[in-house]
């Protein structure tokens, strides 16, 4: 199908907006030649795409602040973009807006090992602010599966976990302060390097509001001292319900692990044929980890064992070697790229109450046979965050909504069982139609009023987590206003 020829007035729009951002950035930050902008017309969520009017690359706070002036003062859209991981369609453009990408904010400002803080510019990797401290016994907890590449913005933006969530939290539980950029250009300081600063709890607005508010350009997070050691188990069982149970039992002894990992047999499959970690023919299997002193460990595991015995799982593997717990983990770190490597999928983000597990995994079974598609389950199972991988063939017309349709009821079981649309993904362009499951139209609009203070034009982030029509509503009427 050919494109529309943009009209004179665009064109001219348009070269008016790159002229204004390149006045304040260098040449090579400013980035409007289409064939260079289509890196950007998507994240991870690679169903939809769009190119945007341009994309830029600021290197400070400053840079940041005088892009948002100039957009607001042209009431130019922005979509704030971190690594372009977001599995939720976060950093999905519009074809009128710039993106700001914080991919060149990547400086490690300040490490206090006094206060147990490290402070970064936000485009810097996940995994990386642990390679800063980590020579000298430190980390930082929350480590999403893509924590080689995922940015601090954007882990901030979507209230990031991973597995060790469990123990330490997600991303809202060790960020102690940010510096933000407000859409008209004014930088906040919110928080700080200490726990609770006096005052409303802005940080925790923030924190998970996916780029709705400002753009984070700094963050003060919390780092911590290695464990003394740490040591996982692997346990195999014959259905999805019975490690469901288990896990449910084992929270319920008031056992907390710093992990536990849920994989069944098509992520199983899939894991083995690529990474060949050693794992067990099975249905379902639990990764277990423990940590502390090893007094702590072997207590612990032993306690689990026997909740796990209690279940007649049909393979319980004890690592005894640091290169059999890499082993263990190797599979779960791989299972993303694995079950890529098969088949087209999406990725959900649904958390539900661990009791309801058993329920919930049947479930997503009987919508498998009804919808015809298959599933993958990897999640943390110990916080209750589901991964469904919904299997679908991109190339077969309608396949690719059936597998929404399907998607939108998994969702909505979520919901319906006490739980909620996303734990660590976002909302983004994928649920945001779903939120009124959740929330009734009263809750939404105090949601919507928050944005209204930080972001009086709509421009930041548009056609995301609020549902479409509202907020678009919400947009033209700061128009008229």
């Amino acid at each position: 199908m050919d494109m529309p020829i943009p009209n004179a007035a665009v064109i001219s729009a348009k070269a008016k907006i790159v002229r204004r951002l390149r006045s304040v950035l260098p040449a090579d930050a400013v980035i409007d030649d289409p064939a260079e902008t289509r890196a950007y017309e998507c994240d991870a969520l690679t169903a939809y795409r769009c190119p945007p009017l341009c994309a830029v690359l600021p290197a400070s706070t400053k840079e940041v602040s005088d892009v948002l002036r100039i957009c607001h003062e042209e009431g130019v859209p922005v979509v704030p973009r971190g690594s372009g991981t977001s599995l939720a369609g976060g950093a999905l453009p519009t074809a009128d807006c710039v993106i700001v990408g914080v991919a060149r904010l990547n400086q490690v400002l300040e490490v206090n090992y006094d206060d147990r803080f490290v402070r970064v510019q936000t485009g810097r990797t996940n995994l990386s602010v642990t390679g800063a401290v980590e020579a000298d016994g430190f980390f930082y907890a929350p480590d999403p599966s893509s924590q080689l590449a995922c940015a601090i913005a954007g882990n901030i933006a979507m209230n990031s976990g991973g597995a060790h969530c469990l123990k330490y939290g997600v991303t809202t539980n060790n960020l102690l302060g940010v510096t933000m950029v407000l859409m008209d250009g004014t930088v906040v300081d919110l928080g700080g390097a200490h726990l609770d600063a006096g005052g409303l709890d802005l940080l925790g607005v923030v924190c998970g509001s996916e780029g709705q508010l400002g753009i984070v350009t700094e963050a003060s997070l919390r780092i911590l001292p290695k464990p003394e050691g740490a040591r996982p188990v692997l346990i195999a069982f014959e259905s999805n319900e019975v490690a469901g149970a288990c896990v449910s039992d084992i929270i319920r002894a008031g056992v907390l692990p710093v992990a536990i990992e849920f994989m069944d047999r098509p992520v199983i499959r899939a894991t083995e044929a690529f990474a060949k970690a050693g794992y067990p023919d099975c249905e379902a299997l639990l990764i277990i980890e423990v940590e502390g002193s090893e007094a702590e460990i072997q207590d612990q595991l032993d306690r689990i064992i026997a909740i796990a015995r209690r279940h007649d799982p049909v393979e319980l593997r004890e690592s005894k070697s640091a290169d059999e717990s890499a082993r263990i983990w190797l599979g779960r770190k791989s299972a993303f790229g694995a079950m890529g490597q098969i088949n087209d999928y999406m990725c959900l983000d649904g958390t539900i109450p661990v009791s309801q597990l058993p329920l919930v995994l049947r479930r997503i079974g009987e919508l498998s046979k009804d919808y015809g598609l298959g599933v993958g389950n990897v999640f943390h199972a110990g916080d209750g965050n589901m991964h469904p991988l919904i299997l679908f063939d991109a190339n077969k017309p309608g396949d690719l909504e059936k597998c929404e349709a399907m998607g939108a009821d998994i969702l909505r079981l979520c919901v319906e069982v006490g739980g909620c649309l996303t734990g660590e993904h976002g909302v983004g362009i994928e649920k945001r139609d779903l939120m009124v499951d959740q929330f009734a139209p009263v809750d939404l609009d105090a949601q919507m009023a928050v944005k209204d203070v930080f972001d009086p034009k709509w421009l930041l982030n548009p056609a995301k987590v609020f549902p479409l029509a509202a907020s678009e509503a919400r947009r033209m009427d700061t128009r008229k206003a």
